[in-house]
């Protein structure tokens, strides 16, 4: 968690924390895209997060005043995250949704942060961001436009791209302001963590516990990856730039690519590799111009 990161020092720590947690971020959606219950999978993560969410308020400082505002704005964006994504995996594949959903992001997170924010970027970044989209489209319509029969799904995917976006840039002014960034992590996973589980009971009833049993051990695992996965991203955000990160962290598409090709057997092809390897070339310009 990010407690233990403080001996990573010096500005090299911020891509590698976030390169790590984009890893751990594909891992724990080939998980649950690969349950046939994604309802129960997804309420299972929720309750792992609000688990140790629950043990670390305990043992972190509570967050000044002044990010409180910003924990509530983030566990409801939080929630209809999980909501589009769910919606997206039941959809579509797991192939498309995923570079269609995390793609999005750093798009909408480069446009608000210069135009609204005020934030500025070298020219160089602007370009090796347009790079790392560019591969990530890439790797989103790698097998070729979607039909109208997959436009719902698409939908699902491109919503979920901007609530990511959204609450990338609301964490990456509310951890700031925080003083405490295990202190933010723990109270939002704690909020947000609550409230699928008591949607998921409300459409299912009893019967949903017994759709959770044998789902037990992967949809946990989820939820604990997922928690570090965003606890370090949020570690970045408090030291880094939120538009860098928000590109970076999209690499876990490439991951994903490398998931979907292995463990689901997808085809990975030509046109997957040109996009993957287009994004990564985007990141390498991306350190180039930051340096």
């Amino acid at each position: 968690m990010p407690a233990v990161l403080p001996s990573l020092t010096g500005a090299a720590a911020v891509p590698l924390v976030v390169l790590a947690s984009a890893v751990l971020h594909a891992v724990w959606n080939g998980l649950t895209h690969g349950l046939d219950d994604k309802l129960a999978g997804f309420t299972l993560i929720s309750l792992a997060s609000a688990g140790c969410g629950g043990v670390l308020v305990c043992l972190a400082p509570v967050p000044d005043p002044a990010a409180w505002p910003y924990i509530g704005a983030s566990a409801a964006l939080q929630v209809a995250y999980q909501l589009l994504l769910l919606r997206a995996y039941q959809l579509g594949d797991f192939g498309q949704m995923y570079p269609t959903a995390r793609g999005t992001s750093p798009v909408v997170v480069a446009l608000v942060s210069t135009t609204f924010l005020g934030h500025s970027l070298p020219v160089g970044q602007y370009l090796a961001i347009a790079v790392i989209v560019c591969g990530l489209a890439g790797l989103a319509f790698a097998d070729g436009v979607p039909g109208r029969s997959h436009l719902p799904a698409l939908a699902a995917a491109l919503g979920t791209g901007v609530m990511i976006a959204s609450y990338t840039l609301v964490d990456g002014t509310g951890v700031r302001v925080s003083g405490s960034v295990l202190g933010y992590v723990a109270w939002l996973f704690l909020c947000q963590g609550l409230v699928l589980p008591l949607i998921a009971w409300g459409l299912r009833g009893p019967a949903l516990l017994t759709t959770l049993r044998p789902l037990y051990g992967r949809g946990l695992a989820g939820g604990l990856l997922s928690l570090l996965a965003y606890g370090l991203v949020v570690w970045a955000q408090s030291r880094g730039d939120l538009a860098t990160i928000a590109a970076l962290r999209e690499t876990s598409i490439v991951f994903g690519a490398l998931i979907g090709a292995v463990v689901f057997r997808e085809r990975l092809g030509h046109r997957r590799i040109t996009a993957s390897v287009t994004v990564l070339a985007g990141i390498a310009l991306l350190q180039l111009a930051a340096a």
